[in-house]
Order: structure tokens, then C-alpha cells, then sequence
């Protein structure tokens, strides 16, 4: 019978999405073999994740504690006539990366998903629009995931954002084939959407 704090380790690690029975056994062995200072540090991180990180109250991007509003929001240097919108916060992180986008952000805190309990209204929409009118948006780039619920997320946004803004520039991420990928190994959602969105040479 193992000792009940490494039961309690790998039950708690095991609660974490993608993380089985197994690899939880491993994880929390690993940690009780290791030095404790990286059990201290895990332990550290996690406490004040809760304390000290929030949501920017305009954007929904994750912000220090002691912030008022995302960096990316306040920065002169930002265009925020030009928003983009995503499901989440982490997806911000994808596009930065880039260094090719100069606007601001939205997250709408998730995708319209019936299966999962996720209604239009929990989705921050309402916020959205009022953005658009508070801070004279010309174009809203909806970058929603290429998913069931990424689509009907972003067809909603659409009849919302033009019904209130028939003038809006509405676009949204190219979709299709990525580079370096054969034809042969893409799916079936991948080719519609490239043939779709079929650029002119």
C-alpha cells in the first residue's frame, strides 16, 4: 500500500485534462524522488496562480493581479480600431508569437457548445459590442477555432457584430492547407476550407 500523501499526489495530479492514472503515478514518483525545492516551486506557482492573475475587465486577456487593464490594450502603440477576436486567452499568446499583428484582442472566454452548457450569453459578446461602439472599431478579426463550435461561434458573431454595424469590417483568419503538408494526409475539413478560401493568383 503506498503512503497516503503519495496517494493524495497522484490523485490530485491525475484531476489535471490529459493526465491518466499512470502518468500521474509517474509525475508524482518523479516529484518525490526529485529535490524538493522543485516540489516547493510547483507548489509555490500553483498557490498564487489563483492570487495573482486576473482577466483585463475590457479584453478578457490574463493580466498581473496588480495591473488595471492588458498591456496589450494600453499600448499606444496598439490599433485598437482593429480587434481579434479568440476563444481563449492562450490563443493571444499563438498570434503574438508572430510579431505580425498590432491591433488588440477579445477573448470570448470559450465556443458556443450545447453539449457542454456553453450558451451565447456566458460568451463575452455583449462586451464585445460595446467596444466596437466605445472605441470606433473599423474591423473585427474573428479567429475562432476550425471546429463545429468555433464555426457556429463565429457565424453568431457575424449576425450580431453587422446587426449592430452593418459598416463593420468583418473578417476572418485564412483557413486551409498548411505549408509543408501533403494533400493526401490532409482531412476532409482542411481541403473544404482551402478549396473554400482558394486565393486568386
Amino acid at each position: 500500500m503506498l503512503p497516503q500523501a503519495l496517494i493524495d499526489a497522484i490523485n490530485a495530479l491525475g484531476m489535471l485534462p490529459g493526465v491518466g492514472p499512470r502518468t500521474a503515478e509517474r509525475y508524482a514518483y518523479y516529484l518525490f524522488k526529485s529535490n524538493s525545492k522543485i516540489s516547493d516551486g510547483i507548489s509555490d506557482a500553483l498557490t498564487n496562480l489563483h492570487s495573482r492573475v486576473k482577466s483585463c475587465p475590457v479584453t478578457f486577456a490574463l493580466i498581473d493581479a496588480d495591473e488595471d487593464l492588458s498591456p496589450l490594450y494600453t499600448d499606444p502603440k496598439r490599433d485598437k480600431t482593429t480587434v481579434l477576436v479568440v476563444e481563449e486567452p492562450l490563443d493571444i499568446y499563438a498570434i503574438e508569437s508572430t510579431h505580425g499583428y498590432n491591433g488588440t484582442y477579445h477573448v470570448l472566454g470559450g465556443a458556443i457548445s450545447p453539449i457542454d452548457g456553453i450558451t451565447p450569453e456566458e460568451l463575452h459578446i455583449k462586451e464585445l459590442v460595446k467596444r466596437v461602439k466605445d472605441d470606433k472599431v473599423k474591423e473585427v478579426i474573428i479567429a475562432t477555432n476550425p471546429s463545429v463550435e468555433g464555426e457556429s461561434t463565429a457565424l453568431l458573431l457575424e449576425k450580431v457584430l453587422h446587426e449592430e454595424n452593418p459598416k463593420l469590417r468583418l473578417t476572418r483568419l485564412a483557413r486551409g492547407l498548411p505549408l509543408g503538408v501533403d494533400i493526401s494526409y490532409a482531412d476532409q475539413i482542411t481541403i473544404s476550407a482551402a478549396l473554400e478560401h482558394r486565393t486568386d493568383l
